[in-house]
């Protein structure tokens, strides 16, 4: 059976005054994303026509990412937060506009995958709803799915207003739904949701109930069922941290299955868009944020931080070193411990083993980098860029001042402050005379212990 246009929907108007924040719930990040920013991701995965975001009044930081992540995204606002059906109502423009399927997702259930989103598509071929259930390792306070013969879905229940009997039943609600809105099916999803009472303990217009109003119109429901944590609902910190744990945990599944060696993985921590080629070793206690990626057959030892950087093939990493935005290492570098590289480019096969600051320039291949060397790159108001050829070799405890280039093959000495460009092949040293005083050491170490004796 072909596929029908599809258009997805968000629900993102909460508040989240659980999460004590000033930052609207969806907005709080997950390895390096919003959450509202995974949910787009997912439902784009899927190829929609179109796809709708709800939002509450007063929320252009909600709006601002969500058109970032889809800048053809439609925003809706619920004005007022009388339940799930009457957010959906929100977007009636969108889904009267639209003839095919729909659906429903929400802004803060980050961990969705589009597989499963999938399954629940393909359940659409023979019913008129699809429900996304789990079974709950606890069931209290979800919704639980009242089923009929097979898994046709009769009706979801909330917590608060279901039987004894039915609070019995573990196979519960995630929110998700998806409608085949065709004429053949339900011609008019919007008069649907419209039917939907406030009948229930909380006073508000539950998405839920039109799975029973689908029935007693002898229209089934299905059900596909997904694992507990895929569903996982954010309205806390805790339970964006327990969200953060199971992101983590698959991304470091995938890492070693795509040929990565992690030697304590729950100690590396991924962002949502981290790159890993084949034969990589990690090393404990590594950060990866947004952008990184990491070619093949490169060496990240303990305690590395990194974000918006790539690291080229064979490269050797850490310990203790800090790639920051813009850093770009060519095949076979080496960053030791304690240096940090900002916006600049290291070519093939360039080394910087001990604590260095390299911002705002270019490292030619193979030239080195002695430990102490600074790039001197703002002077209060503007960066400046240092330049380094192919083979030069800098010195320790250099401070380069820039802008300065330093040419091919050149030698920068040891302690010197470089304020003027270096040709290349020529030895450029700035230092001040060396003045010794035979027996000065003797003389002080006694003048200061009568003082201390003075004073015992």
């Amino acid at each position: 059976m072909s596929r029908q246009p599809l258009l997805v929907v968000v629900l993102a108007a909460g508040q989240g005054t659980r999460m004590q924040s000033a930052l609207p719930k969806v907005l709080h990040k997950i390895a390096g994303r919003s959450m509202l920013g995974h949910v787009l991701a997912t439902a784009q995965s899927l190829e929609p026509q179109a796809v709708a975001v709800v939002i509450g009044p007063d929320m252009d930081d909600v709006r601002k990412e969500a058109l970032r992540q889809i800048p053809s995204a439609q925003i809706f606002v619920q004005e007022e937060r009388k339940g799930t059906a009457d957010a959906l109502l929100a977007a009636r423009d969108a889904i009267a506009a639209h003839r095919g399927e729909v659906i429903v997702l929400y802004g803060d259930t980050p961990l969705l995958t589009s597989a499963t989103l999938h399954k629940l598509q393909r359940r659409l071929e023979n019913v008129a709803a699809a429900v996304l259930g789990f079974e709950a390792a606890d069931p209290t306070g979800y919704g639980r799915l009242i089923l009929g013969d097979g898994d046709i879905v009769t009706a979801i229940r909330e917590d608060r207003d279901a039987t004894d009997a039915e609070r019995a039943i573990r196979i519960c609600n995630s929110g998700v739904l998806a409608f085949r809105a065709g004429p053949s099916q339900i011609p008019d999803l919007v008069a649907l949701l419209q039917r939907i009472g406030n009948a229930n303990s909380k006073g508000e217009y539950y998405l839920t109930d039109a799975i029973e109003i689908l029935a007693k119109d002898r229209m089934p429901s299905g059900v596909v069922v997904c694992d507990e944590e895929e569903v996982l609902g954010v309205n806390s910190r805790e339970q964006l941290a327990a969200a953060e744990a199971i992101f983590q945990k698959r991304a470091r599944l995938a890492a070693m299955r795509g040929g990565a060696t992690l030697i304590a993985p729950e100690t590396v921590w991924f962002s949502y868009d981290t790159r890993i080629g084949r034969d990589v070793t990690i090393e404990p206690n590594v950060f990866f944020g947004p952008e990184v990626t990491v070619e093949d057959g490169v060496e990240i030892l303990a305690n590395c931080h990194f974000e918006r950087a790539r690291i080229g093939r064979g490269a050797r990493i850490g310990p203790f070193a800090r790639l920051r935005p813009g850093a770009m290492l060519g095949d076979g570098v080496h960053v030791g411990n304690f240096v940090e590289v900002k916006n600049t480019t290291l070519g093939t096969g360039a080394k910087a083993n001990h604590l260095s600051y390299l911002g705002d320039g270019t490292v030619g291949a193979g030239a080195n980098i002695g430990a102490g060397t600074i790039f001197c790159n703002y002077d209060g108001f503007f960066k400046h860029r240092t330049e380094i050829g192919e083979g030069a070799f800098i010195g320790s405890n250099t401070a380069l001042v820039a802008p300065v280039t330093v040419g091919e093959g050149a030698y920068v000495g040891s302690g010197s402050v470089i304020t003027k460009n270096v040709p290349a092949g020529a030895l450029a040293l700035e230092r001040s005379s060396q003045e010794e005083r035979p027996g000065w050491a003797a003389k002080f170490r006694a003048m200061m212990a009568k003082r201390k004796a003075k004073s015992a």
